[in-house]
């Protein structure tokens, strides 16, 4: 018996794919792109592919997905066929073959406009209790999907996890701003006190939740970076975010100083991810802590199955405007 991936050609289903190879640990990977780490190319919207796929699996970790990069080049019902029928068809598929756990890889995309707070608010908390507010195509279809998890779980006991991931692609910002003002490492290094999470860490969840699902049945849970913050913060974060980042890392500014590095005035949201640590034991490594570790070793602070994923890309095209077309 096997695990199957979907999206072995992206960062986290290689990441993955690696991860399994390194173990010695049967795996699976499926996507649409050919790659290194893909076993068979099709499209999981096709549903006789699914079904000759999903033969001799007994787990799946779904990280295939149009993602927000494609909203500008690619059409709503692109998104439907994709993050919804091909879900819907790996779940049935799954059930049909008696897969004993389903992980599915969502994104704290799904909450949307919950996590821009009005000016003068305090900046969001976002666990798992936030109600979502899609804003996009990507996140409605997520969202969607995720739901089409827990009804399967509902109806045929299959027990699944779903991980909202927050970012972890490699790319630069897509906001033309931030780009302009700081460079990519500044800018994901700050990030991952409250919206980033490393690819080995991303990983290390999928392989806890396929381990546990069995055991907890459903949940979904945010898999971030373990943020410094606590609510106490939020007010401030909004209006001062580099008063409250100098308070709990004295040194962070005379290191991020020295390397020609600076802080975001403001933070809107922070992603809490103390379920995910609790209930599935997850312990992510790679924090702001970490960030300033290396900084003072002036080492890298990715992780070095990111630095051998590397940067894909979302489209076999390249855009004159940043790294893809903004809607």
């Amino acid at each position: 018996m096997s695990i199957l991936v979907t999206g072995s050609a992206g960062h986290l289903g290689e990441a993955l794919m690696r991860t399994f190879r390194a173990q010695g640990t049967p795996a699976i990977g499926v996507d649409i792109k050919h790659s290194e780490y893909t076993d068979r190319v099709g499209n999981i919207a096709d549903r006789d592919f699914v079904k000759a796929a999903m033969r001799g699996i007994r787990t799946v970790i779904h990280t295939a997905t149009l993602h927000k990069p494609h909203v500008a080049t690619h059409t709503k019902q692109d998104f439907v066929d994709t993050n919804i029928t091909g879900t819907l068809n790996l779940l049935e598929e799954a059930v049909g073959s008696g897969v004993s756990s389903f992980v599915f890889t969502s994104t704290t995309s799904t909450f949307g406009a919950a996590m821009n707070p009005a000016k003068g608010a305090p900046a969001a908390w976002i666990t798992e209790e936030v109600v979502p507010q899609p804003k996009n195509i990507y996140s409605v279809t997520k969202l969607a999907a995720e739901s089409l998890c827990e009804l399967f779980h509902r109806k045929t006991r299959l027990p699944v996890l779903i991980l909202r991931t927050s970012r972890f692609f490699p790319e630069d910002d897509d906001n033309a701003e931030t780009r302009r003002l700081y460079n990519t490492p500044n800018v994901q290094a700050l990030e991952l006190l409250y919206r980033r999470v490393d690819i080995a860490d991303a990983v290390s969840a999928h392989l806890l939740a396929m381990e546990k699902a069995g055991t907890i049945g459903f949940g979904k849970y945010i898999i971030s970076a373990t943020t410094p913050f606590t609510q106490a913060h939020l007010a401030q974060l909004h209006t001062d975010a580099p008063a409250v980042i100098r308070s709990l890392y004295r040194e962070s500014e005379s290191l991020f100083t020295a390397h020609g590095w600076k802080f975001f005035p403001e933070m809107d949201r922070v992603y809490v991810n103390e379920r995910a640590r609790r209930e599935l034991g997850w312990a992510p490594v790679y924090d702001f802590a970490h960030v300033l570790r290396c900084l003072r070793e002036d080492t890298d602070f990715r992780s070095p199955l990111a630095v051998q994923v590397g940067s894909k890309g979302y489209h076999d095209e390249q855009f004159d405007e940043g790294p893809f077309p903004v809607e």
